[in-house]
């Protein structure tokens, strides 16, 4: 099953041409794509899929579906080292 998985956005650069973020996975870090978020900002709540961003959520929100996907231990990809 692919799920989006929420996170907050710590911080924002430009690499080459694509907008870039670092996103906390609940204390798991990785770099996310946010060129369909341009207008997203630091402290937002992000879905993230295989990399990239999808939609801001509300902090509420975010913490119901992060809790929701622990419990389904469904949140091994942020285990993996990232690639």
């Amino acid at each position: 099953m692919c799920l989006a998985i929420p996170g907050k956005l710590v911080s924002i650069e430009r690499e080459s041409d694509l907008l870039m973020g670092k996103v906390d996975f609940g204390g798991t870090a990785r770099r996310v794509c946010l060129e369909h978020v341009p207008d997203a900002r630091p402290g937002d709540y992000l879905l993230v899929h295989v990399g990239f961003a999808l939609s801001r959520i509300d902090e509420a929100e975010a913490k119901r579906v992060f809790e929701f996907l622990e419990e389904m231990d469904q949140l091994s990809e942020l285990e993996a080292p990232p690639s």
